[in-house]
């Protein structure tokens, strides 16, 4: 499984999607596709889980709908999924609906006019705020409607590798990770003991998402679950955001970070004792490393319970090509019904976004109480900025982040204040 919502070539692909903004393809006309049934062509996402499930739920749908068929095939290949949804906006041929639409994206594609407005369905904002309760909002346009389906998550936490923090003569049942105090003193000792070779190491290059998998995290932790934006203002330039920023400066400058671009996972190359991953980790990890989990750090230590984090989710987009969005509609509600969210949990490990999830599928985590944590965890996230100018927001602060935070040049607390200035600018702006 894929650990970014974002590939790596995404920076690159970001700026082409940008581009397209002028160019929107061609749908159907909008009254009659909303109530037009038939067949339809769905994507999804191409690793191996996800094709699975999408491929059994095409299955079910067609077994009992032989006038309304699915024709399932995985996302196209290229430089990023967020690429080719986008030229399939702008040619026309984009499909009925995208189990793989990242929520920075969905702005963009709406400004792009390649998305419907779900609460066009007579049933739609009932049915994304019934199955998804509060979490619902954050994924809400800001006119109010959705423009994408809030789906799957993957809350993030903190992996560590018990056998390092063993060799370092850490505690492995009960690691002092809650505070920053403690969080640093254990990244120490894990690097000072010879253990590890870094305590912590996130990617350390400047593409817009990799703020999502370092400071979100922390900083959704640290504020109770507020968002980079909130009321079109953005907030991380507060008390908060330079505690955050600073307890990851510290881990640089003291070199129990790293700042250079890997090659490969550092945590399953046993270049770092911990890394912030999701629910996924535990089957890629699972086999090969003895490993822990435990919430994201705050300043001053908050009960797991309380703690947030950021999502890192993907959504389904329903597509403004697509001639039978009566039929789509059905198929959407279909495949997030309790069923088949229960067979995405069961076949990924990723946790749908519906309410009171470990209530719903406790038999799964029963069986299965090493998803536990994420379980619970899915329901305190924050997502990215809402807007069509998401990326933009995204890369602005990422900028400051990698010259202040990571490469350790200028005023943090300056730093964060500029940044949040362009981010307000263009939270603005259409």
């Amino acid at each position: 499984m894929q650990r970014r919502t974002f590939t790596t070539a995404t920076a690159t692909a970001a700026v082409a999607l940008l581009a397209l903004t002028a160019c929107s393809g061609g749908g159907a006309s909008s009254s009659d596709a909303l109530k037009a049934k038939g067949d339809i062509t769905i994507w999804y996402s191409n690793n191996e889980q996800e094709v699975a499930w999408g491929k059994a739920m095409v299955e079910a749908w067609n077994k009992d709908h032989p006038d309304e068929q699915i024709k399932g095939q995985e996302i196209p290949a290229g430089k990023s999924s967020e690429e080719v949804i986008g030229a399939a906006i702008t040619a026309g041929t984009a499909p009925c609906l995208v189990f793989n639409t990242a929520p920075s994206a969905v702005g963009q594609f709406q400004k792009q006019g390649g998305l419907v407005d779900l609460t066009k369905f007579d049933d739609g904002k009932s049915y994304i705020e019934e199955r998804s309760g509060d979490a619902a909002e954050q994924y809400q346009s800001p006119d109010g409607g959705y423009f994408q389906m809030p789906w799957k998550s993957n809350p993030v936490m903190i992996f560590y590798n018990k056998d390092m923090f063993t060799a370092a003569g850490l505690d492995p049942e009960a690691p002092k990770l809650s505070t920053y105090d403690d969080f640093l003193a254990t990244s120490k000792t894990l690097v000072e003991s010879g253990a590890a070779p870094f305590a912590i190491y996130p990617t350390p290059t400047s593409e817009f998402f990799q703020s999502q998998f370092d400071f979100m995290p922390l900083y959704a932790a640290q504020t109770g679950g507020t968002g980079l934006v909130e009321d079109g203002k953005a907030t991380f330039d507060s008390e908060d955001g330079l505690d955050v920023a600073t307890l990851w400066k510290t881990l640089y400058d003291e070199g129990l970070a790293g700042k250079e671009q890997l090659q490969g996972d550092s945590f399953a190359t046993d270049k770092a004792a911990m890394a912030i991953v999701g629910p996924w980790a535990i089957a890629v990890y699972g086999e090969d490393k003895n490993w822990g989990a435990v919430p994201v750090p705050t300043k001053d230590g908050i009960a797991a319970d309380e703690t947030y984090t950021f999502s890192d989710a993907k959504n389904v987009g329903l597509y403004s090509a697509c001639k039978n969005q009566a039929t789509a509609w059905e198929v959407l509600k279909f495949a997030t019904s309790e069923e088949q969210d229960g067979q995405l949990l069961e076949l990924t490990g990723q946790m749908p976004i519906r309410q009171d999830l470990p209530e719903v599928y406790a038999d799964y985590f029963e069986a299965n109480p090493a998803y536990t944590l994420f379980g619970d965890q899915a329901s305190r996230t924050i997502e990215v900025p809402a807007g069509p100018n998401t990326v933009e927001m995204l890369q602005d602060f990422r900028d400051a982040y990698t010259k202040a935070v990571i490469s350790g040049e200028g005023d943090l607390a300056d730093a964060l204040k500029g940044a949040a200035d362009k981010v307000t600018k263009l939270a603005g702006q259409d």
